[in-house]
Order: structure tokens, then sequence, then C-alpha cells
């Protein structure tokens, strides 16, 4: 039987004790704090004369709650179009219809299924930026995402709280009034800790009208982002580059302002600019003034939280993401919080590879402890092969240049070189066997309210590529649980108590084993495949988060689908002749989507010469998971694409 996403029951966890705080915006500091943790929140709550009252009466009923108005929230709406672009009522869960028969054992759940409102065109163009064309100019882009790519934070600035222990026992600091808070002051909590239809109705009439920044906009793939908070009546403000593709939502209705910052600067004037910009928002009577910050990029993410913490807004700590996105600070919390936690060692230079070695094991991996994606991620099965592979990637990281907001290796063709900023340290650690999962978690008030394992298919090793995902999982109910366990855990560990998050981890021969946590919602179909199978938006809930609002998602029961993924490897080097095979696949009965990557012409490494190109994807649905799994394996079994020498 498929194993409940959400908790036991809502409202079964200890009470958050909450504290509520009237300040007099434009006060002395020391009428705000006597201590340093409020300084770099000054700026933002100094030369403002608006008053929380946080104890006018509250309503009395949830018809009441519905009708608070918002405050000042500005005279832009979303267009109309904008709104239908989304589809109505996509973030609510769909009514299957059950079978009596269903009795399968842990290893799934059978039932009839009515399939509504899956448009597989929803699903095409989402997965990955556009690939550079052979003979295209790369783009030559900034300081800032060289830092956050090889040596993030860079130079941002530096968390009030950098341990992510004393980060998360500070997570209540005083927050800067908004015109959410003051409607949320009113609302009895009652109200909005309940996991009812009626109570997210609640919720999103507590979003309609909030004025949030978005800390950049991604590619072009992630404008569903901005769709769906147009259609929940939010007021979109997205910081990014002057030639990012987000400005064009400005005219089409979809956001509200777009407001360009320099990218090519370093990380420090990109935040410097960016709180000029949101300090001002709200002055021209177009939006109110900033109520959240929030990104759904991986870069932006230690941006985002910086942002929060310098205008006192709900958000995730900079010190908890500083701690995520670092390989080694991420096991020492784990290992300080007594969790499972593989040996391994930090290796700073070539004299240290011997003692590592011997301290890790083999088989082990060697990863770069900087936030370089899947470049320099290696299994080694031996001295000697640690000793080629260390060499191996230092020399690939030191080559690094950054193309279009990604890491490559140097090709000649552009790009700002990447060797004098990434840190060449590597983190040697203990191999870990099994089977891999994706736990993707919603937390709110200190603790999980939503949790759902996807199973991953093996990788392709030494570099680990990713091949297909299931959901929901095939496990037993006991290696589940015991896998969700381990991800909110490591959560907690890392000092965060609010978010989405995108866990990875694996369940091996010694038990669940956490890979790493991504503070952000998971990339390419995790939103689809979770907003199918489970009715639970995870943009929505981020964007609840991002506002301060108790995020409770409403959960079925049971599954409403199920559905498998499958990212199509180049099985080898070459071009591309023709991708009308992928296309085809379109016309197969289950098959929501099938989106080619590359086009006729590009060139491909295949996945027994590095890490291979992924050519496209493939997107199924059946009435279980045995069978959306088979189905899939059955359709990529038969896909030849056409590739030359």
């Amino acid at each position: 039987l498929s194993l409940s996403p959400s908790p036991p029951a809502c409202g079964t966890h200890p009470p958050v004790q909450r504290v509520h705080y009237s300040l007099e915006m434009g006060a002395p500091a020391s009428k705000l704090c006597s201590g340093p943790c409020c300084s770099g929140m000054l700026a933002a709550v100094q030369n403002r004369t608006r008053r929380l009252a946080v104890d006018q009466a509250q309503v009395g009923s949830m018809e009441e709650a519905l009708r608070i108005d918002r405050e000042h929230e500005g005279s832009w709406t979303p267009s109309p179009k904008a709104e239908s672009a989304v589809g109505a009522g996509i973030w609510t869960s769909p009514v299957p219809r059950w079978t009596s028969s269903a009795s399968r054992d842990d290893e799934g759940a059978a039932f009839e299924l009515v399939m509504a409102d899956l448009d597989s065109d929803d699903l095409q163009s989402r997965y990955l930026p556009e690939p550079r064309r052979e003979g295209q100019p790369a783009a030559k882009r900034s300081k800032y995402e060289v830092e956050q790519l090889v040596a993030s934070p860079g130079s941002l600035p530096q968390p009030l709280f950098p341990d992510a222990q004393f980060s998360a026992a500070h997570s209540g600091r005083p927050v800067r009034p908004t015109a959410t808070s003051a409607m949320l002051a009113r609302v009895p909590r009652e109200f909005l800790e309940s996991c009812t239809p009626e109570a997210q109705a609640l919720r999103r009439r507590l979003l309609r009208g909030a004025t949030v920044v978005f800390a950049s906009a991604g590619y072009p793939g992630k404008r569903f982002v901005f769709e769906l908070a147009a259609a929940l009546g939010i007021k979109s403000v997205v910081i990014d580059h002057p030639d990012s593709w987000s400005r064009g939502l400005v005219e089409e209705g979809i956001i509200a302002k777009f407001l360009p910052v320099d990218m090519s600067q370093t990380s420090e004037e990109v935040f410097q600019q960016s709180c000029s910009l949101i300090q001002k928002l709200g002055s021209d009577g177009l939006t109110g003034s900033v109520d959240g910050v929030t990104t759904f990029v991986e870069l932006a993410v230690p941006l985002a939280a910086r942002l929060c913490e310098r205008f006192g807004l709900p958000g995730m700590t900079p010190g908890s993401v500083d701690a995520a996105r670092d390989k080694h600070r991420t096991r020492a919390a784990m290992a300080k919080a007594k969790l499972p936690t593989p040996r391994n060692l930090l290796i700073r230079s070539e004299t240290e590879l011997f003692a590592a070695g011997k301290f890790v094991g083999f088989p082990a991996v060697l990863k770069p402890i900087s936030g370089a994606a899947s470049l320099g991620v290696k299994k080694v099965e031996s001295m000697d092969e640690l000793r080629a592979c260390y060499r191996e990637v230092v020399s690939e990281l030191a080559a690094l240049v950054v193309c279009s907001g990604a890491l490559a290796r140097d090709d000649g063709s552009g790009g700002i070189n990447a060797s004098r900023m990434i840190d060449l340290s590597v983190l040697l650690e203990q191999y870990i066997d099994g089977q891999e999962v994706d736990v993707d978690i919603v937390f709110s008030d200190g603790d999980w309210r939503y949790a759902a394992v996807t199973d991953n298919g093996p990788t392709f090793e030494p570099y680990f590529n990713e091949t297909w995902g299931l959901m929901p999982s095939l496990l037993t109910k006991d290696k589940q649980s015991s896998l969700k366990e381990l991800a909110i855990a490591s959560v907690k560990a890392l000092g965060f108590t609010s978010g989405v998050f995108h866990v990875e981890c694996k369940y091996s021969s010694t038990g669940p084993q956490l890979i790493e946590v991504n503070a952000r919602m998971g990339g390419g179909p995790v939103r689809d495949v979770n907003r199918f199978v489970w009715g639970v938006d995870l943009v929505e809930e981020a964007i609840i988060c991002a506002l301060g609002i108790p995020s409770r998602p409403v959960v079925p029961e049971k599954p409403i689908t199920c559905i498998a993924y499958y990212f199509i490897n180049a099985e080898r080097s070459g071009r591309v002749v023709s991708t009308a095979s992928i296309e085809a696949l379109r016309q197969e009965p289950g098959v929501l989507a099938a989106e080619s990557f590359v086009k006729p012409g590009d060139v491909l490494v295949g996945r027994r010469d590095g890490l291979a190109t992924w050519l496209g994807s493939l997107v199924v649905s059946a009435n279980c998971s045995d069978n959306a799994l088979a189905h899939l394996l059955r359709l990529e079994g038969e896909l030849v694409v056409e590739i030359s020498d």
C-alpha cells in the first residue's frame, strides 16, 4: 500500500509557541532589540510609520476569515489571460473512483482511475533550458553566477547565525510586520492549521494580493511558477538580469514588475542593488510593500535567504542554506545530530589522498564540496583510481567556465573562467549501495506537513547520471517510513523550520542514508509528479511558506494516479540525426509527455565516455506503480534515437 505523504493526523503535533510583536515602524533600534540579532533588519524597518496591531479582534468564523481584506496591496491585478493559462482547479486534488477489489500488499495499490485535466502539453518543454547549439556564441554571464556555482555563498553578506543549530534556535526572530501578517493576526490559529479544503481556500485567500519577490526567474521552462502565482492573485515581482526572458511577463499581465539587476556584478553588489529596489516597492501604488521573498532557482537560494533576513521576512535562514549547499558541512550536521553518516574526509591537497583512502575505504565517491553540480562526482574502487581521479577532478574543476548560467568545460567558445574562484577541496565519502529515492517535503512551523517518496532507477556509474523515477514508491511501507524519517531529521539537523525541500537518499544494506538536501522544490518533473499523484502543488506550498502562512496541504487517503518518468541518456557519443522516434512516443497509450532536449546536429556525450547527454524525457501514467514502471521501461527499451559518428 502507498505510504501517506502527510503526517498521521493534523493537529497531533505539539503546539508551536508563538510570539506576537507590536512594532512601531521607524522606532529606534533600542525599541526593537538590544542585541545584535536585528542589525541586519534595521534598514528594512526604519523610516516607516505603519503600525501592526497584532492584538486586534480576531474573526469568529471561517466565513468571516474568508472576507478579510488586504491593506495597501496596490492596483495591479493579473490579467484574465494569465489566469486562464493555468487551467481551472489544477492545484486541487482530483477525485478518483476507487474499486473495492484493491487487495495488494506493500508493493503498490490497484485502483480504477478517472484521468482528467492531465494535458500532456502541460508537461512539455519544461525540464531543461535550451542547449547551446554548435557554433552559437556562449553567453558571457555573471560574476554572481560564478560565485554561486563554484564558491557559494561567494561575497554575499555573512549570516547573522552561521551555525545551523544556532540558526534554528533563532528562527523565530522578530519579523517585519506586513500586510499578510496583519491578516494572519485576525485569523484564529486553528482555522489555519486545519488540513481541510476549506482551510486551504482560506490560505489561498490570504495569498491574494500579496507582493512576492522572486529572486531570479530561472530558464523559460519555469514559466509555470509565475502562471500559478498569477492565478492565485499574487503580485509577482521578478529580480533578474535585464535580458531575462521573464521581462516579457509584465506585458503579458502575468507578473506585476520586473526589476532589472546587473548580474555581471559580484554577489554582494547584486544583493545590495536588490535591496535598494525591494525597498521602493509600494511607492508607485502598483504593488504593496514586499510581503515575502522566494526562489525556485538553485543558484538564487542563498540570495533569497539573505534578502529575507535583511527585510525581516519569513524564510529560510542563510546559515541553514549555506550548510545544505556545502557537502562537508551537511555531513558534519548529520553527525552532530547522531544521524546515519557515511565515513568521509575532506581532501585539500594530493598529499592527503592516502590518509583519506585508508580512513574511508573503497569503494568510495569523490565529490567537490562546492556547488559544482555533477561535474567531478565519480566513484573510485582503489587507491590508484583515487589518485588518478583526484588529478582528473582537480584538473576538470580548474578548467571550468560559466556559460549561460551553467558550469561547462572550456571548449574555447567563451564564458567566464571559474578557476580562480572555485574551492578545489574535495570530499571522499564511503560509497552507499542500494536504491536511491527522492523525498519531497513541505515543512511548516518546525515540522513536516507533507513528505512523499519517489523511487529512482539505477544511475549510470561512475558519473551517477539519473535514469527513471516512479511515484508512488514500490518500496515496503517500513522502508518508506525510515527514509522519510531520515529525510525529515536531516532537514531539521540543518536548522530549517519552514519551506519546500527536495531530499535525496538511498536505502542501503545498512539502512537509510542521506545523499543531499536541496533547500528548494526539485526540478524537472517533480512539481508535476507530486501534483498528479497526491494533489499537492509544491509551488503553491512554497509561496505559502514564504509569506509565513502555515502550510497544511490537503492530501487524499490514496494516490490519484501513478506516474513514471525517464530521462533518456545518450548510449553513445556522436551527433543527433533525428529525434522523431522520441516525438512518436506521444501517440502511445498512457504517455503524458515525450519531449526532446536536443535537435539534429547537436553533439552528444555517450554514457560510456563521460557524463551522458540527456536526449529527452518520457512521462507515463497508469493505475498502479508496477504497471506505470513496466510500461515506461518497455517504451524506453524499444526507443532508438538516430546518432551518427
